[in-house]
């Protein structure tokens, strides 16, 4: 007997230990398998997914959002059915190409229908999408109202409400193996008041009948994460009609059904349907949102990026981390001069202590907003206890003109009447090492200017009225990911005009940092932050027309987190 590539099968009589065949095999086709462990990541809201170094395949949960329950109608008494579960795809082995970024979509629950005096059904859920697996929103629950009572098609189908409204339809659009499956039906007839329940990834959801409301039908369970959850459990319909009772929610997220209340909502993140609304005319629950969840093998000294916030398990052997943590870079300030966006901070380190089979929340800060009329600090980005502030907003052209203070401080802006904005202060909240810089003051002389957001590795400049100095501070690079990248540099300050006097484009710092707009050339938008560099957004400027123009300061780049496991 010998032994396969992938499988382990046992050599007789000749003194081999099977894993260390295996081991040995692995060894020979590919050196990084044979240090090796499996990594989980969870995507509980949309983002993006680097395809680590060595990676060629995954195993995957694609889980959609659940359809909202139907509304109950209190005219003619009837009950809204349950929505939904979220369609539920599960597989291994889907290739997948090292170096690739992949954009992860994760489904919406459904809203629950609004009940009496405007009945309506649950809302379909959103499908969520990895790569070529696209999973379907669960149907909304049908409502108790003849002419909207049957259930919508999807993932899993909603519960027909009360008054002989059908099921829908599920595992719509087809997929094999099935997504889900169909809800059940409501009574036809009064005095029965019980609508179905909505279907589940592991069953139909049961028919409404004279003395209950339909069950949610049963999710599936998955261990990708390393413990036994349910996933897709249908939401249980409405009913009206003491001393009977309404559905209960499918296991798996799905929420119950009402008597004389709104419908229970699925839970979030396990796709389960909204409850039915009861007879009295009260409303559906809401569908909980979808799971995107990968699971691959990864080299024991490979390297993570994280370029959206997801949830890690880190693997069994790894004990340390080396970690990069770069927040999102502030807004750029507008007006007669507005200032620069500050860099998100910049925070480094090595020999950080996991624990493996612990779930890290990995949160990325998203880049402020550009201003027009208001800018907005960058968002922070969090690993563990390691927390990167986001960049500080450049200076809108308010009073009293300064930037505002954040891993690296906001630009201050060149406002009117001689005022000069002090730049924000960075390195807030205070770090050691320090996480960043002040940005640059603005000046109101010749030009009406801002000053440069603070960068990583440098202050912005303080603009002068003349020359475009007010550029972003630079940031600071970065080996980690196994190439030099610079991370974290400051917006530049706007240039604008006033009494003929003009400057060149103030351009951002090393880093990511965003151009500011200038009048020469008359280009008075800024530009923004480079997405997951952690890049203050450039400054919006002011120049000449029939009434003065005001750009629009730009948006600063998000954050990234980055881990070496040791």
């Amino acid at each position: 007997m010998g032994f396969k590539f992938g499988s382990l099968t046992t050599i007789g009589n000749r003194g081999l230990n099977p894993t260390h065949v295996l081991s040995r095999t692995r060894q020979m086709s590919n050196p990084l398998w044979n240090f090796s462990r499996s990594v989980v990541v969870t995507f509980k809201s949309s983002g993006t997914w680097l395809c680590p170094t060595g990676v060629s395949e995954v195993e995957y949960v694609v889980l959609a959002g659940a359809g909202g329950g139907g509304a109950g109608n209190a005219g003619p008494n009837w009950s809204g059915g349950g929505g939904g579960a979220g369609g539920f795809r599960i597989g291994t082995g889907l290739a997948v190409t090292a170096g690739n970024t992949y954009t992860i979509t994760v489904g919406a629950g459904g809203s629950g229908g609004t009940g009496s005096p405007n009945t309506s059904r649950g809302a379909n859920g959103s499908a969520s999408i990895f790569s070529s697996i696209e999973s379907a929103g669960g149907g909304g629950g049908g409502a108790g109202s003849p002419s909207i009572a049957t259930g919508l098609n999807g993932g899993s189908g909603g519960g027909g409400g009360s008054g002989g409204g059908g099921g829908g339809t599920g595992n719509f659009p087809s997929t094999n193996p099935s997504q889900g499956n169909s809800g059940g039906n409501g009574t036809p007839t009064s005095p029965y008041k019980a609508a179905g329940g909505g279907g589940g990834a592991g069953a139909a959801g049961d028919n409404g009948s004279p003395a209950k409301g339909g069950n949610g039908a049963i999710g599936l369970v998955s261990t990708i994460t390393g413990s036994s959850i349910y996933y897709a459990g249908g939401g249980g319909g409405g009913f009206g009609q003491e001393p009977f009772t309404a559905g209960t929610g499918g296991l798996g997220g799905g929420g119950n059904g009402s008597f004389n209340v709104s419908g229970s909502p699925g839970s979030t993140n396990l796709g389960g349907g909204g409850g039915g609304g009861s007879a009295s005319g009260d409303a559906g629950g809401a569908g909980g949102s979808g799971v995107v969840i990968l699971k691959y093998n990864f080299p024991v000294t490979g390297i993570q990026t994280f370029t959206s916030t997801t949830d890690w398990i880190c693997p069994t052997g790894v004990t340390s981390v080396d970690y990069l943590v770069v927040g999102g870079g502030g807004g750029g300030g507008y007006g007669y001069g507005g200032g620069g966006g500050g860099a998100g901070g910049f925070r480094t380190g090595t020999s950080y202590p996991v624990t493996a089979g612990n779930t890290y929340t990995i949160t990325i800060g998203a880049g402020g907003t550009g201003g027009n009329p208001s800018s907005t600090n960058g968002g922070n980005s969090i690993f563990d206890t390691i927390t990167s502030a986001g960049g500080g907003r450049g200076n809108d052209t308010t009073s009293p003109w300064a930037g505002f203070a954040g891993g690296s401080g906001g630009g201050g802006a060149g406002g009117g009447s001689g005022q000069n904005g002090s730049g924000g202060a960075g390195n807030t909240p205070t770090t050691s090492p320090s996480q960043g810089n002040s940005g640059g003051a603005g000046s109101s002389d010749a030009l009406y200017s801002g000053g440069g957001g603070g960068g990583a590795g440098a202050t912005g400049g303080n603009a002068n009225g003349s020359t475009a100095v007010n550029v972003g501070g630079n940031g600071t690079a970065s080996s980690i990911s196994g190439s030099s990248v610079t991370y974290a540099g400051g917006g530049g300050g706007a240039n604008g005009q006033r009494n003929g006097g003009t400057a060149a484009a103030a351009s951002g710092g090393t880093g990511g940092g965003g151009t500011g707009g200038s009048f020469t050339p008359l280009s008075l938008n800024g530009t923004a932050g480079t997405t997951n560099r952690g890049g203050g957004g450039g400054a919006g400027g002011y120049g000449p027309g029939p009434s003065y123009t005001y750009g629009t300061g730009a948006a600063g780049g998000s954050g990234i987190v980055i881990l070496k496991l040791n």
